[in-house]
Parts: structure tokens; sequence; C-alpha cells
């Protein structure tokens, strides 16, 4: 076989695509753990890494590459047929239409599950509820229980799941948990004990899983012996993508899947672990090594293709503060004159001034708007910015907005899918129940309550008469959720679903003919799926982006600009890069230095959004802003200095400068002015006397 195509990667990057290339036929190495840079050509390694395993022998279908998005793995299939094809030729499509073990962790223990349910106790008609729906049925058992009747209040729904979710993901006890992350909430320990109990038992009773159980269950099985022999043994490899991400539990089900680490891979970058609200933790990246006998291989990735010499520089000098990490500078070949803008601005109104009149600028030279992002800690600290460019017409894109599934009436249509599924998921149920004319939610609870203990709940709900006022509206609702269970045709399913619902859709919604362009949106998108569980299962776990998932979108404009939370653009890249607030209490926010570890992970935000920028970095720092009841002050201004994350030392790697810069004047300007000020004087005095 040639290996040309490894020709155009790097050293580091050969070393980590050829590692255990001595085992014949494909077969497992050592564990291995690539740590890769900002920009050092991540995708295109691991990409390569699975393309070389088949060309080497590998069966594909005993190939595990787990990402962090849908999307993630789809662009990695596609890189690793390309390339198979390029040294493969025709033989290569077989190989690689069967690389199918390739999706999120979520999406991959979702298809364990369905595989093994019978063995662990599961029905595998089972549904999975995403946040939202999560949170509704948190907050019915909540109700039932009578928490939200208390004299004190009582933690939200939302809050409840964070708690719960925290716990579960971190494995750790939920009074550390409380302690730790939710301190005022300290005192509903023992009710929260039992709304968790009861919030489980719900689940269980309705046959739903939330996202935590999709991990929860998976490690659970893996403690089986047995069973996680049998899982370990369908994979020879093991690929996870962006490993500084993942909390214990996805840690410890890898390790059960591969105990001695052969065959095992890890792919990430310890100075862009910044996910810990999510229960990530950065002890699995840095502990991974160590803990296997021998130690895992270490390759480094540190040239950098995207930054320029100086923006690297600074970089560089901001994560060589950072208390523990692998040793790691990047470098390239992509020489720089021009060093990283340190602007001080007198406050938030001159801070949105000069963005606009760089990026107008910028635009005047022939950068795209798209080529451009303004980043920034956190969503609401875009404000003004947003005033200032709706103010100039400047047209802009804002990540971080509602996603395609939180909007109405795609969450009805999924509803009518997941309840036709499986008619024990209380919350689809009840919210299909109310669309119907004549039921609300006490009339909709009965229903749900009638059918609940009959071994065949849609054939109970046919013998429900139908509800006072509802008139033909009941008859059409039990028939459509009988032609949806029976349909023998994907998608012919979502159409029936669709057709029942659209007339609803017009009673409820006044913008019901752009709200039905999104229905056919949704079909479109289903016909890619093969089944409808496939659909569902997938939709929830990574919903695909749509106009809703951006404030601000200019439908009428081919070029915007980009703004986005700094956690948002991890993994994004632009030519120009500036970061709003870089000062103490919004980088490191005000709300995360009460740890080092929260200190250290602040670091590492300020590290990635750095690292975006190919050609110009301005960091800026308005010596006020303003403060939402952060204080028990309320909102108020702040004065503020510099990130700490800039400390004297490193100033050497920006130029510093103040905006606007006033020229100096002249004795004779400066004697002009002051004879005006006189002039004025003199005229008010004289209207008054």
């Amino acid at each position: 076989m040639s290996v040309a195509y490894l020709e155009k990667l790097n050293e580091a990057q050969r070393r980590a695509v050829e590692h255990g290339s001595d085992v014949p036929d494909g077969g497992a190495a050592g564990p291995l753990l690539v740590i890769a840079g900002a920009g050092s050509g991540k995708t295109n390694t691991l990409a390569h890494r699975v393309a070389h395993l088949i060309v080497s022998g590998a069966d594909p279908r005993r190939l595990l590459l787990m990402t962090f998005s849908r999307r993630a793995a789809s662009e990695m299939g596609r890189r690793v047929q390309r390339i198979c094809r390029e040294v493969m030729g025709a033989k290569s499509g077989v190989m690689t239409d069967a690389l199918a073990w390739a999706g999120t962790f979520h999406g991959i223990g979702a298809r364990l599950l369905r595989i093994y349910a019978e063995q662990i106790g599961l029905d595998q008609e089972f549904t999975i509820h995403d946040r939202e729906d999560s949170a509704d049925l948190m907050n019915l058992v909540r109700h039932e229980l009578g928490f939200s009747k208390t004299e004190s209040r009582f933690p939200t729904k939302g809050t409840c799941l964070a708690i719960y979710s925290r716990a579960v993901n971190s494995e750790t006890p939920l009074d550390e948990v409380l302690k730790t992350s939710f301190p005022w909430c300290l005192a509903w320990e023992p009710q929260l004990r039992d709304l968790f109990a009861s919030y489980v038992e719900a689940k269980q009773a309705q046959n739903v899983l939330d996202y935590d159980d999709l991990l929860l269950y998976w490690a659970q099985m893996m403690s089986e012996p047995l069973i996680a022999q049998d899982v370990g043994e369908r994979f020879d490899h093991v690929m996870v993508d962006e490993y500084q991400d993942t909390n214990r539990l996805q840690s410890s089900i890898l390790m059960a899947m591969k105990p001695g680490g052969r065959g095992l891979t890890v792919v990430g970058d310890d100075a862009q672990s910044i996910y810990s609200f999510r229960a990530a933790t950065i002890r699995n990246i840095l502990d991974f090594p160590a803990t296997f006998d021998p130690p895992a291989n270490i390759v480094t990735l540190d040239r950098n293709y995207r930054s320029t010499t100086t923006i690297l520089a600074a970089a560089n000098g901001v994560i060589e503060l950072a208390r523990e990490r692998f040793t790691k500078n990047l470098w390239t070949d992509r020489q720089s004159e021009e060093r990283p803008r340190l602007v001080t601005v007198k406050d938030e109104t001159e801070q949105a001034s000069y963005i606009v009149e760089k990026i107008l600028e910028n635009r005047e030279t022939g950068m795209l708007l798209k080529q451009q992002a303004v980043l920034f800690r956190a969503s609401h600290h875009s404000g003004p910015l947003e005033v200032e460019l709706t103010r100039r017409n400047i047209p802009f894109v804002k990540f971080g907005g509602l996603k395609f599934l939180d909007s109405a009436h795609v969450k009805d249509m999924l509803a009518a899918l997941r309840f036709a599924q499986n008619p024990r998921d209380r919350v689809a149920g009840f919210r299909l129940l109310q669309l119907i004319p004549g039921i609300g939610p006490q009339t909709a609870a009965k229903i749900l309550d009638a059918i609940a203990a009959d071994p065949e709940p849609l054939a109970a709900l046919q013998e429900i008469p139908s509800p006072p006022r509802s008139g033909e509206d009941w008859p059409a609702f039990v028939e459509m959720l009988g032609a949806v269970r029976k349909s023998e045709g994907w998608p012919s399913e979502i159409g029936l679903a669709r057709q029942w619902y659209e007339p609803h859709l017009s009673r409820i919604h006044e913008d019901a003919d752009t709200r039905k362009a999104d229905l056919l949106q949704l079909e479109q998108i289903a016909s890619g799926y093969a089944s409808r569980e496939r659909f569902l299962t997938e939709l929830t776990l990574d919903p695909p982006d749509a106009t809703s998932d951006q404030a601000g979108v200019p439908l009428l404009d081919e070029d915007y600009l980009i703004l986005s939370t700094i956690h948002s653009a991890k993994g994004q890249e632009w030519r120009s890069v500036f970061l709003l607030n870089c000062v103490d209490g919004c980088i490191p926010s005000d709300l995360g230095t009460g740890t080092t570890a929260e200190i250290e992970e602040e670091r590492r935000l300020l590290y990635v959004a750095m690292t975006r920028a190919k050609d110009h970095l301005h960091l800026i720092t308005p010596q006020r802003f303003f403060t939402h009841g952060q204080h028990s002050q309320g909102d108020r201004h702040v004065y503020a200095s510099r990130s700490r994350f800039i400390p004297a030392t490193l100033l050497q790697f920006f130029e510093s400068t103040a905006w606007p810069v006033v020229a100096q004047m002249t004795e004779a300007e400066r004697q002009a002015r002051h004879q005006i000020r006189i002039d004025v004087t003199a005229r008010m005095r004289g209207m008054w006397r």
C-alpha cells in the first residue's frame, strides 16, 4: 500500500497516526494520549489515524470513535473515507461504509442500551427526554411531593435538574455537590433526596431515560463483568476526541471497556479544558498516562497552523502561568510583526465604538465580516455592542440563542412521535393532549392516569370516550397515534403526524405559515434517518442548528459579523478576533474565583479565546463597565483593572494602546479652546442679568 497519504503529516502527527503500526493485521497497541494544541491539525490527525488502522487491516465495524457532536463524527467519517479511497481505491467503499460506530458518548450509549436492554432490565422501546422535558418531569414530581407549596422558596425545576445531573456525572455525593456548587440549596438536602428518588421512579414507570441515564446505565452495565467483557470485545479500537471535556462517568466507562488500555486512543488539550460547569474534569486527561502500567504513550502536537508567531507568543505566555499542565509551547511558521493589541477604553460604549470602527476598517481592506468575531465571557456582555451594531446597520449573528428543538411547534411534533412510540411517556402525552380543544391539565392528567395501568396503553386510549368539547379532534388524535404506531415506512410516519398537527398549529399560532416551513424542514431532516427510533434518539441528543439558534440572523445579508461566547467559539477560527471586557470581574468572572481550580479554568478560557485568532487579536479593557445585580448593591458601574492573567511580565507580548487617541494640542489651539469657554460663560451669565 502507498504511504503517500502520510507524507502530508508533520513528524508529531505521523507518530500519533502510526502508533501501534508494528502490531500485525491492524491489531491493537497500548494506550495512546495525543495532546493536540490549538490549531495543530487535531481533526486531520485523528482522521488519518482511523484511516491508517483500516488500511493496515483493522475491521472498521470493530472500531469505535466518540466525538462531542454528531456533526464532528460525520465530518470525521467523510475524511476517513476520502483517505481510504485515495489509498485503496474501489476496495475502500465496502470497508468505510461499515464505519458505523462513530458518534457522541450519549448517542453510542443509547445504541448499546437498546442492544443490551433485556439483560439490564430496560424496555427496548424507551424514549429519551431532552433537558427541557427532563425539567418538566422533575417539576411534575416536585409538585406531587408538595415542594412547590413550601413557605420558603424551594429550588426551581432547572436548579433541581442541574443538581441531579452534577451529582450523577461527577460521581459525587449530593451533600458535596451542594456544598461546592449549590450552597444556597443546602437546607433542602433531605427534600432533594426524596425528589430525586421519586424522579427516578417516575422515569422508570414511564419508560423514559434522560441524558444522564444514557451514561449512568452504560456505566452500571459495565460493572457486570460478563457484559463489560462482551461490550469491550465488540471493539478492537476505541478513540475519543476532546478527552479534556469528559466527566468521571465517561472516564469510568472507557476504563471498564479497555481496562488495560490496549486499543485505546484519547485526543485532547488540557489547556482547553473549560467545561467544568458540565461536570467535565481536567483530571481525566492529566491523570490518563499514569492510569496504565506501563504508562500510556504521549504524543504532543505543538505546531500551530492557524495563528501568527506574535499571537502564539502571547497565548503561550498566558498558559505558561498555569499551575498544572502538560508542557507544550505552540509554534508556527506564520511570521508576523503585529503583536496582539491590548486596548484601554473608558467604558463599554467606547469599547463598542472601537470594535465597530476596526471591523469596518478591516472590511474596507477586503476582510469579510464573517472572517471577524467578537468573543465574550458571558452572553449579556455583548449588549452595548449589539445596540451599536444595530444602529450602524452592521449585520451580525450571535451564537447561543434558542435551539431548533426548543421551539414550541417542533417540540409538539416530536411529542407526537415519542408518545406513539412510548405511550407511557407522561411528559410527551401531557404536552400532546393539551393541544386538543377542551382538554386542560386536569383532564390530561386523568387520561394519562387511566392508561398508565393498562398493559396496552394505546388500546386503552381508544376505549376512552371523547372528552367534552373536543368534538372530532379526539377521534382524529387517537387515529393519528395508531397510524404512526403501525406505519411500515419511515419517514411517512412524520408526515402523518404533521397532517394531524397542522390544523392545531393554525389555531394556536399567528405565524403558522412560518412554523409550517420549520415542520417541512423537520420532515426533510427525518428522511436522513433509518427509523423513527434513530431519528428521535439522535435528534434529541444532538439537535441541528436552525435560524432560531442565532439571534439577529441577517436573512437578506450574505455577510455578517460573528458574536459568540468563548465556550461556543471553541474549535472555531477567524482572521480577526476581538475579546470584550478583558478585565478582572469578567475574565476571570467574579463568580469563577472561589477556588484555585475555578481560577485556572478561567485562565484556560482566556487562552482558548486568544488562540481563535489567525492574523489579528484585540483584547479590550474598559476602565469601567456595568454589572447586573451580582452584588448586594444591585446593578451598578464598577471600575476595573486589566485581567490578572496578563500581568506586567507579559506586556512585552502586546501592543498596549488607549482609544480614542487624543492628539496633542498646540498652545494656540489650547488658548483658542480656553477662550471659547470664557465666551460661553459670559454669554450664559448675561442671559440671567
